[in-house]
């Protein structure tokens, strides 16, 4: 096996796992993280306390969703990277035994 397809191939299992990885550790605090960063940011424009209106409604609502996003990005790229890596490191490994051994 080549060292570009190992290297495919461990992708996306890295890509699968950081995708679980997310759904079991990231989405909650993605969520929560985003969530008081929208409070945050209400609070600074509409002031201390903030009323339940719609337009701070609608900001907590992006930034929560901001917050699971950018969770699930960093998850599955970082995992799919870490996969990528290793796939490509173990397969030119075993591509310089097998010339090595061919050359023999």
């Amino acid at each position: 096996m080549k060292a570009r397809e190992l290297s495919k191939r461990l992708t996306y299992l890295g890509a699968g796992v950081g995708l679980v990885l997310f759904a079991l550790f990231g989405l909650l605090p993605g969520s929560f993280i985003g969530g008081v960063l929208g409070l945050n940011i209400a609070g600074k424009i509409f002031g201390i306390p903030i009323t339940p209106t719609v337009p701070t409604k609608i900001i907590i609502a992006l930034m929560m969703i901001l917050g699971v996003v950018v969770s699930a990005v960093l998850f599955i790229t970082s995992t799919a990277i870490l996969g990528w890596l290793i796939g490509y490191i173990i397969g030119t490994i075993f591509e310089k035994k097998t010339v090595a051994e061919e050359k023999q």
